[in-house]
């Protein structure tokens, strides 16, 4: 659960702020003096602080940058009825993050909140795609994570390649395989289904990045994609 620490000395406001945040789902910690909200900070830390700026005793600018100096993760929304651009400046300059000027609404406050939290923590990078992927239990193979569209002849010319982890495989262990031992046709069947897979996969099929010819022997999978034939 997220977890916001109000600092606010007026307890008529603090207790407003605390009723609207929890009807949006977050836990609340209050405290009525920069010291008391301190300690609890330390103690049981939170998320995101609403500091207010005119505190009895140290004051929110101060308590700012005291805060900051041990704890650079927590967010810090400054609140605060001044409106003058150099007050804003120096809660800025301080350490905090952003600021809300009194009186606001709670939808105000809420979209600063979730703003902040949106800063505070980044949606994850997305995974890497993989440049290529055998599903054999669906019979499908991806690359660059497009489904390609394989004829059962294909899938297992591709299956064959595959399953020799990089090493050479020759042209006629692959008629065998995918043709049977008796086959009395053209031995050539097996390259022009390489060029019509190669078609398929290949960003340059003239240059292969993957599906790589051994001259003379057979045909390779080229692992990381890359230095073609």
């Amino acid at each position: 659960m997220k977890r916001i620490m109000i600092i606010e000395d007026e307890e008529s406001i603090r207790g407003f702020i605390k009723i609207n945040l929890k009807r949006y789902g977050y836990e609340v910690l209050e405290a009525g003096s920069a010291e008391e909200g301190i300690e609890l900070l330390k103690a049981h830390g939170a998320d995101i602080l609403l500091l207010d700026v005119m505190l009895p005793g140290m004051d929110g600018f101060e308590a700012c940058g005291e805060i900051r100096k041990w704890n650079p993760a927590v967010g810090i929304i400054m609140l605060t009825a001044k409106v003058q651009e150099m007050d804003k400046v120096h809660g800025l300059m301080n350490g905090a993050d952003d600021y809300v000027s009194k009186p606001f609404s709670p939808n105000e406050l809420i979209a600063r909140i979730e703003s902040l939290f949106r800063r505070l923590r980044p949606a994850p990078a997305p995974k890497a795609v993989p440049d290529w992927f055998l599903d054999e239990k669906k019979r499908l193979f991806y690359v660059k994570g497009k489904e390609i569209d394989l004829s059962p002849v294909e899938y297992e010319l591709v299956t064959g390649i595959l399953k020799k982890n990089g090493q050479a495989v020759s042209r006629n262990d692959l008629l065998d395989k995918v043709w049977g031992v008796n086959y009395m046709g053209d031995p050539k069947i097996v390259d022009v289904n390489i060029r019509r897979i190669r078609q398929k996969i290949e960003e340059n099929p003239s240059n292969p990045r993957f599906l790589l010819t051994v001259w003379g022997f057979g045909y390779r999978w080229n692992e990381d994609g890359e230095n073609g034939d």
